[in-house]
């Protein structure tokens, strides 16, 4: 099989830690971009005293966890390769 051809992609996307980097990198992406407009801004303001943005940074981390270990719990089946979630889907 040559390098390139949609077998071979399907191969490497049908790995559950490819997929799982693929979606926590999306999920970064997304996530990031809030993050610094809402830095942006607390840091920009003149009433924010100039510990808040450091406070929501730190906070933010704590949240993505959260909201990461959330999203694997509520839909598992991304995380799985095709064959480990036809599997589960026999058993059920």
């Amino acid at each position: 099989m040559t390098e390139g051809t949609p077998s071979s992609w399907q191969e490497r996307l049908d790995n559950p830690w490819v997929r799982g980097f693929l979606i926590f990198a999306a999920f970064r992406a997304v996530y990031g971009i809030g993050i610094l407009i809402v830095t942006y801004i607390l840091f920009t303001n003149d009433a924010a005293p100039l510990w808040a943005p450091l406070l929501f940074l730190v906070a933010s981390m704590i949240i993505s966890r959260v909201l990461f270990s959330w999203l694997k719990r509520r839909w598992p089946s991304l995380f799985q390769s095709k064959a480990d979630f036809k599997e589960n889907l026999a058993e059920h």
